[in-house]
């Protein structure tokens, strides 16, 4: 594992842990669930530490999907360039980066 790799997963745990260091969505699926399943949600995904190789391969901590009340939801979170229309030239960067994290139903991915 490199600086580069502990770096961006570093950033990433802040964005998912803590809602900083990017932005935030929710697709309109998870919305439907209503406000409290929301705020539940957003818990479960900051609390999730089911990173393994198989489903964690580049160690960066970018995704992951769990089930919620019988709903498969996954989190995932993309790297643009500060314009949001690119990707990031250099994810470890948070000075050229906006993470974006999105909590989404498996079913809309």
């Amino acid at each position: 594992m490199s600086l580069h790799t502990d770096r961006i997963r570093m950033l990433n745990d802040e964005l998912r842990k803590h809602l900083l260091g990017g932005g935030a969505v929710i697709t309109t699926g998870i919305a439907e669930l209503g406000q409290d399943a929301v705020e539940r949600l957003v818990r479960t995904v900051a609390l999730y530490d089911d990173f393994h190789h198989a489903n964690d391969p580049q160690e960066e901590h970018d995704a992951g999907v769990f089930d919620f009340e019988g709903t498969a939801v996954l989190f995932k979170i993309d790297y643009y360039d500060k314009s949001l229309k690119f990707h990031s030239p250099n994810p470890a960067d948070p000075s050229v980066t906006e993470r974006i994290i999105t909590i989404m139903r498996a079913d809309e991915y």
